[in-house]
């Protein structure tokens, strides 16, 4: 019975070990690579090319910075002042943007999710896809579509992005009399100065999405020609 208890202390300390292991942390998903870098940072370390940026990373640019990563088939881009978590969503890598701009492409319609806010913004199709997110508030954001058609989604509601196109997305829109009346008055006949045409509608009232001239905004998309390419290695 004696010579029993070594081996049984052993087996036992063995499983413990085990079960110990599988219920600590488990380690961050390596989700890509920083591909171009400039006054920018992995949390609070500056942001070199060729670092592994993982689930959960922080990334944060200067006033004059920018940060790329690739991650599988899909780039994000982050400019000047902006800032942005990035993580796993489901086996696909994806970001929220808490601050300034970012464009991400993609080489197929689950490669990436953008989160902003209530949002989430995602490629419409398999086809290559570019988009530009500038985050204006908790409540609001402009969207570019310069390659592909996008969704976007905010509390189960998801309205169609067309190509080439440039939207104002309202989170919490006026109610549906101030929204018809618009801010000059109802029967003025005068459109939102910020606006082209009308709202394309607002779902259940979740989020209102209108068509906008926006000047500027796509300059970013030529800081690397690899967003054209995001398979590209």
């Amino acid at each position: 019975m004696q010579g029993l208890r070594a081996p049984l202390a052993t087996l036992l300390f063995v499983g413990l070990s085990a079960s110990i292991a599988s219920a600590g942390p488990k380690p961050n998903t390596s989700l890509g690579t920083i591909v171009t870098a400039e006054h920018a940072r992995v949390g609070d370390s500056a942001a070199e090319v060729g670092t592994t940026i993982y689930s959960g990373d922080r990334l944060a640019t200067d006033q004059q910075g920018s940060v790329q990563i690739r991650a599988g088939a899909a780039r994000l881009l982050l400019q000047s002042a902006s800032a942005a978590v990035v993580d796993d969503n489901e086996g696909a890598p994806s970001a929220k943007l808490l601050l300034g701009t970012a464009t991400f492409s993609t080489g197929n319609a689950k490669a990436f999710t953008l989160y902003v806010s209530r949002a989430a913004i995602r490629p419409q199709s398999d086809a290559p896809t570019i988009a530009q997110v500038t985050y204006l508030s908790e409540k609001e954001l402009l969207l570019v579509s310069k390659r592909g058609p996008l969704t976007i989604t905010v509390d189960g509601e998801t309205q169609l992005i067309a190509e080439g196109d440039s939207y104002r997305v309202m989170l919490e829109p006026p109610p549906p009399m101030a929204a018809a009346q618009g801010p000059e008055g109802a029967g003025s006949g005068k459109r939102d100065k910020g606006m082209n045409g009308p709202p394309l509608k607002a779902g259940r009232s979740y989020f209102l999405v209108g068509a906008v001239t926006v000047t500027g905004i796509i300059t970013g998309l030529a800081i690397s020609e690899a967003l054209e390419s995001p398979n590209r290695p």
